[in-house]
């Protein structure tokens, strides 16, 4: 197995830097044909979602389809899937960032009951609690001896 890097990754799907893109079309290619598979972590995905959105200006249905065929893509291995897929559900359902739906599935996979955010749009999802509305956090600071 082979991991890629968001850049790599950006190269592929856009095809955007002939020299790049041609240099990644040939790496997947040996990849493959030598029967490996290619690795992308969580990371990398948010990073991906980052860069489409913000530096190439996708639009969310855009990155949402893009992010669907990676992870039915057989040459891609990816981190811990059916997470990213509760995300990606999460992320077309709502106006949370890519990268907090996924933090809010991975941390109701380790147990935790809820996830503390300041962001109004990532509170909407049920993994979170809004740190603004608490009420139970009254008690004064803690002030160091």
């Amino acid at each position: 197995m082979t991991g890629l890097d968001t850049n790599v990754l950006v190269r592929y799907l856009t095809q955007d830097d002939p020299v790049q893109s041609a240099q990644v079309d040939q790496l997947i290619e040996q990849t493959l044909s030598q029967g490996k598979s290619l690795f992308i972590n969580h990371i990398v995905l948010c990073e991906r979602v980052w860069v489409l959105t913000r530096a190439y200006d996708y639009p969310k249905s855009d990155v949402v389809e893009v992010i669907e065929k990676i992870l039915l893509a057989i040459q891609f291995e990816i981190e811990d899937k059916s997470s990213v897929w509760e995300a990606l559900n999460d992320f077309k359902t709502s106006r949370a960032d890519f990268a907090d739906c996924l933090i809010g599935v991975k941390n109701r996979n380790a147990g935790c009951e809820k996830t503390w955010s300041f962001d109004k749009a990532t509170c909407v999802l049920d993994s979170f609690t809004s740190l603004e509305t608490a009420h139970l956090l009254t008690s004064p600071k803690i002030k160091p001896e």
